[in-house]
């Protein structure tokens, strides 16, 4: 089982090195995206134009040689244009399926909060089902499939709240920000030196496994890392704290806690073990649950985030030592 960690531990290297190669910094969200596709999940990105979103999933179809596509969504997106829809054809007197450009392994559903709710119902099945049904008639999705939906944090003009159900299915919500000083330089080096972010061929970013590879690699996640008893109940009762927490006015649900411990167990494969520790839980804690909490008014009128209170949160609780600590 211990080598299940070092081979996944090895891929995440070398999948963070090729992504290194168009991508400056962001290391938090590049492990978050590694722990999302080792463990099927989908990933809400909130950050400013320009920072990359793109980028990110056009590189990681390069890097895993998986087939990838971009939606943009807007207040007249209709489902059909997402899932495809029937057309006749006259020459053979039948109607014919037309795939949308919801068929691909890594979807980019760009500034995803601005479509009605019917378009959202149609990404929800998606992204739940691995599947869409058009006509009474069910298509399934390539695999894997994982979605990339972007959101930006400072236009609400035009924008529709993303439902509950839907905010649920996310296994992440990584915040991307600007880059530092230094960051935003080599930034311009490269750019100054011909780096075309549509030309990810001469960035020299290689494949470093197919979707095969992958699917392994997915399973040695779920199949080869132990978690112990007690880091499940740690798990639990952060996630159950949420919902007592002064100042939370909805807390997470079970979902969150599934998603939690499936994180987890990614982020300890990646770091070459094949056990969890309460330290895994506790780094994946904001991604996880920012989005699946709401604040009360009086808080959010302070200026505290969810960040906050989440972080709070999990310094208030006991962390448990596992079998493999104390021995």
């Amino acid at each position: 089982m211990a080598e299940a960690g070092k081979s996944i531990g090895e891929f995440t290297e070398r999948l963070e090195s090729e992504l290194g190669k168009a991508i400056v910094g962001q290391g938090e969200l590049l492990e978050e995206t590694a722990a999302a596709l080792l463990t099927g999940g989908h990933v809400l990105l909130e950050g400013v134009p320009g920072t990359a979103k793109t980028l990110l999933v056009r590189a990681l179809g390069r890097a895993l040689d998986l087939s990838w596509g971009r939606i943009q969504f807007t207040p007249d997106l209709m489902p059909a244009d997402v899932t495809g829809s029937y057309v006749y054809r006259t020459e053979q007197a039948e109607f014919e399926f037309r795939r949308g450009p919801v068929f691909v392994n890594l979807l980019l559903a760009d500034e995803v909060n601005r479509a009605p709710a019917k378009t959202q119902s149609a990404l929800l099945e998606a992204m739940e089902e691995g599947a869409v049904t058009v006509d009474g008639e069910r298509h399934e999705l390539p695999r894997p499939f994982v979605v990339f939906a972007t959101q930006n944090p400072l236009e609400h003009e035009g924008t529709y709240p993303l439902p509950e159900a839907e905010l649920d299915r996310f296994l992440f919500k990584s915040v991307i920000d600007l880059p530092g000083r230094d960051e935003e330089i080599e930034i311009l080096k490269r750019h100054r030196d011909g780096f075309d972010p549509r030309d990810l061929a001469a960035a020299g970013i290689q494949p470093v496994a197919g979707p095969e590879a992958l699917a392994g690699l997915t399973a040695s996640v779920r199949e080869g890392v132990e978690v112990e008893d007690v880091v499940l109940g740690y798990a639990a009762d952060l996630v159950r704290q949420t919902r007592d927490w002064a100042g939370i006015a909805i807390g997470a649900g079970p979902r969150a806690a599934v998603h939690l411990m499936r994180a987890a167990r990614a982020l300890a494969a990646m770091r070459g073990r094949d056990f969890v520790l309460p330290d895994d839980v506790k780094r994946l804690s904001v991604p996880v649950l920012r989005h699946r909490i709401m604040l009360g008014a009086e808080r959010e009128i302070e200026g505290v985030t969810p960040d906050d209170v989440i972080r709070d949160l999990v310094g208030s609780l006991e962390v448990p030592r596992t079998r493999k600590e104390q021995g």
